[in-house]
């Protein structure tokens, strides 16, 4: 019996596999390059700690800034890095148009999720690998919602979304200072990061394994 993979049309199984093939032309480096950064990646999100609840939830009550500080200094450096790697060929943009309404949904559904499970998509993956089983659950919701998204798309979705405005860079507003926007705007958000005072909310586990003199609800 002869197995057809049909990879042309618009129904479900033509789609996926579009998708499929879409990734692995995208060119993204061996798979043992990809498999060391998610290792790297993994390792400083375990190393931080912001894979946990109290971290996402603290940072939403102001409660916590480890959250800030690492989004704010990984903004800062990669702005810089990654531009002047592809100013040298050595990656390329991706950028996503501008979309005000499906910006706004999104982000608000966005927020909504990460209020009840107290993860994003980067955290949540260290989280399952852990055995958080209310995670797993969440992302079984989130791959369901994926799953809704694609098949209703052209009929839904995308005229809820609105029209494009276009794809945009910070540097596109500043022609001829292409390169000093880049540094000033990386080196100002790094400055931010490192001014922000470090605060932490604690969970009892992080709190069991402080002495009594270091515990801040001892204090």
């Amino acid at each position: 019996m002869d197995i057809v993979v049909v990879t042309e049309g618009e129904n479900f199984g033509s789609r996926i596999v579009q998708m499929m093939e879409s990734v692995i032309h995208q060119g993204h480096g061996s798979l043992a390059l990809v498999f060391l950064i998610g290792i790297i990646f993994g390792g400083i999100i375990q190393y931080t700690r912001v894979d946990k609840f109290e971290k996402i939830a603290g940072f939403a009550m102001l409660k916590d800034t480890i959250v800030p500080k690492m989004l704010f200094l990984t903004v800062g450096l990669t702005g810089i890095g990654l531009y002047f790697l592809i100013e040298a060929g050595g990656a390329h943009y991706h950028i996503k148009p501008i979309i005000w309404q499906g910006l706004i949904i999104g982000g608000t559904l966005f927020g909504i999720s990460m209020a009840i499970l107290g993860k994003c998509p980067g955290t949540g993956p260290v989280s399952i690998a852990e055995g958080r089983i209310d995670v797993l659950i969440g992302a079984i919701g989130g791959l369901f919602g994926g799953l809704v998204f694609t098949i209703y798309y052209n009929d839904f979705f995308k005229p809820l979304m609105g029209e494009s405005l276009g794809k945009f860079k910070l540097p596109d507003f500043f022609v001829g200072n292409e390169h000093l926007v880049v540094l000033i705007f990386g080196i100002v958000i790094t400055a931010v990061a490192i001014l922000i005072p470090k605060v932490e909310l604690y969970d009892e586990a992080d709190l069991a394994k402080l002495p009594d003199d270091a515990r801040p609800d001892k204090k």
